[in-house]
């Protein structure tokens, strides 16, 4: 006897019915924050394996060890969750009474960095501040944080006056302001440009006319297009992405090893910790260039999973700010989003070849401790808003 077969019809009431449960749970209130959990959670476990994965040569040359980005990794994922964990079940109102003491705690600490023996030049960018010993922190990434936190306190407490030009500038400009400017004199632009963008982000939810964040839009690109210009490096940045391969052992170094990784990646890629590229051809692989290891190891199918858990964070996060009724909730769930989404955006397009190298890491996936620690703590931001 044959083996029975499901009419078409059948078959498609099954499809119809999973469709539908699928819906219906993802319209369940509490869907967007077992996504948010999930997702954060499986993006960490794939960034602890790349790490290992990506730095074993770096650790063994530079450290004599092959874990030693690993276990470090391992301790800001857990000083990260453990602080998450702590935010996530903090009243609302203690987070909004957080929110000047970060936006001048992060001013001092970038102000910190231009004094000699506290600022540490990484990279050509002086963003880096050490007082002793093996851990340093990066106030910038502190800053990303105050200024979603900072800027959604005061936008809350605005209401409809935000439509007026000096309740919209003041203070939230000047104090990002201030942080974004110094964060361009440590020569550090990408980071840069995410801090505007989330500002932007703020703004946008706040209720701000088009019209006006088109403006400001346009201003924000002819300061960066001057900054760009003026220094020789950025100029060179920008030269070399149009076309890397004219000076592939210069400028479009980097560019040009991650293109190669992609490119020998395939469908299904060369198999986990069999990258050439990692093997000192490919700088910055463990923090930087995490996904060009990725797309390289795991090949096109791995690259698309990590692609895939991003916009499912940024989904679930986006959800939580729409349903939020609070004000402050939703200005600063939609902060941290845009900073997600602007700075995966960054990193994603550098490392694929088709935006110019920029410098920043990839959220929750790359190695790093300043950024893993208060990225992790602008989830628990959002968790807070979800409760």
């Amino acid at each position: 006897m044959s083996a029975p077969t499901l009419r078409p019809d059948a078959r498609d009431a099954g499809g119809s019915t999973r469709t539908s449960a699928l819906r219906q749970w993802l319209a369940h209130p509490v869907a967007p924050y077992y996504l948010l959990i999930g997702s954060a959670g499986l993006l960490l476990a794939i960034g602890l394996v790349m790490v290992l994965s990506a730095s074993g040569v770096a650790g063994l040359r530079d450290f004599g060890d092959s874990y030693y980005f690993l276990k470090r990794q391992l301790l800001f994922v857990g000083l990260g969750l453990v602080a998450a964990a702590l935010v996530a079940r903090t009243p609302i109102r203690v987070i909004r009474f957080a929110a000047w003491p970060l936006i001048i705690g992060s001013i001092v600490l970038l102000l910190l960095t231009y004094v000699p023996g506290l600022g540490v030049e990484v990279n050509g960018s002086t963003n880096w501040l050490s007082f002793g010993g093996p851990f340093r922190i990066q106030p910038s990434e502190v800053g990303k944080l105050a200024i979603v936190v900072w800027g959604a306190h005061i936008y809350a407490g605005k209401g409809r006056r935000i439509a007026e030009i000096r309740h919209l500038a003041i203070p939230v400009w000047l104090g990002a302001g201030a942080v974004i400017a110094l964060t361009v004199g440590q020569r550090d632009l990408g980071t840069a440009i995410v801090l505007s963008v989330i500002v932007l982000g703020l703004m946008w939810v706040a209720g701000v006319p088009g019209w006006l964040m088109a403006g400001m839009g346009a201003v924000g690109a002819v300061v960066g297009g001057y900054f760009v210009w003026t220094e020789e490096y950025r100029r060179d940045r920008i030269l070399s992405f149009l076309d890397p391969f004219a000076d592939r052992l210069d400028t479009g170094y980097q560019a040009v090893a991650s293109i190669y990784a992609f490119g020998s990646g395939g469908w299904w890629g060369a198999g986990l910790g069999a990258s050439k590229q990692k093997w000192g051809r490919l700088p910055e692989a463990h923090t930087d260039f995490i996904y060009a290891v990725i797309g390289e190891e795991l090949g096109l199918v791995g690259s698309l999973i990590v692609l895939l858990l991003l916009l499912v964070l940024a989904y679930a996060g986006l959800r939580i700010a729409t349903a939020a009724t609070d004000r402050f909730v939703r200005l600063a769930v939609a902060g941290v989003m845009t900073w997600l989404l602007a700075q995966s955006a960054i990193n994603l397009g550098a490392t694929l070849g088709v935006m110019p190298i920029t410098g920043v890491p990839l959220p929750r996936v790359s190695y790093g401790g300043t950024a893993m620690i208060f990225g992790l703590v602008a989830l628990g931001v959002v968790l807070a808003g979800a409760r």
